[in-house]
């Protein structure tokens, strides 16, 4: 709501994507404290997505994710760029670079 969101919206929009990134709804009300690594890993994913930021830094988004799971995170990368969305990212995988990516610097030499 602080990015000028109404509260409908914004909540509708977390719904949606805490169920695409598989999240329990039984969990929504808890704190993320209390989930899993790798379901605390989906909401900083969700939270990163909630606003329409016109840049993104992505540090490893699908480092440990199920097949799923990856799959949504790289439909979402697909959904920023096609809004216009700047994407900086470092990425090991090479399948997963190789997804998203339009440009790359290798900085390993």
């Amino acid at each position: 709501m602080a990015l000028g969101t109404d509260r409908k919206t914004a909540t509708d929009k977390a719904r949606d994507l805490l169920t695409r990134l598989r999240i329990p709804e039984r969990l929504w009300q808890l704190s993320p404290l209390t989930f899993s690594g790798g379901e605390q890993q989906r909401v900083n994913i969700a939270r990163g997505f909630i606003a329409d930021y016109p840049i993104m830094l992505l540090d490893e988004p699908t480092a440990s994710l199920d097949v799923q799971n990856r799959a949504t995170v790289l439909a979402l990368i697909e959904e920023a760029k096609s809004r216009g969305a700047a994407i900086a990212g470092i990425f090991h995988d090479h399948e997963t670079r190789d997804a998203v990516c339009t440009g790359s610097f290798d900085v390993t030499s």
